[in-house]
Formats: C-alpha cells, structure tokens, sequence
C-alpha cells in the first residue's frame, strides 16, 4: 500500500467519523451555532444535500447518512 493509498484510506475514515458524529448529534436538540455542529454539518451536508435530493427521507427518517457511510466504505475497499 503506498502512501498516497494511505492517506486516502485515512481521510475517507476520518470523514466516516465525522459523519457519524453529525449523526449523533442531529439526535439532540443543540443550538446550531455551537462550534462542534456548525463544523460537522459543514463538513457533511454539501455532500448529503445531493444524496438527499435522490433518496427522500423514508418514514420520517433520513437514510442519507447511512448511504453516505456505504458508499465511503466501498471506496475504502476498493482502493
């Protein structure tokens, strides 16, 4: 594995991490201007928006991060 591989590796998994996080975090009520929400919903929602727009919530809840974390493992697997 070079090292550019693995630096690929490890940004895609730190960005999975962050978009956990925002997951756990739009369960609580939080004030949108604490730091730690403005940066994880800044860092992941231009990349939901689009996956938003293709698939719409289902009952009421928005399967658009659980896509997101499917399609940044696959990208994992395949490099």
């Amino acid at each position: 594995m070079t090292s550019v591989t693995s630096l690929l590796h490890l940004v895609l998994y730190v960005y999975s991490i962050i978009v956990f996080v925002a997951v756990i975090l739009s369960w609580f009520h939080l004030d949108p201007r604490h730091p730690i929400v403005r940066f994880t919903a800044a860092l992941t929602e231009p990349v939901l928006r689009p996956i938003r727009k293709v698939l719409p919530p289902v009952a009421g809840l928005d399967l658009s991060p659980l896509l997101l974390l499917l399609g940044l493992q696959l990208l994992r697997r395949l490099l």
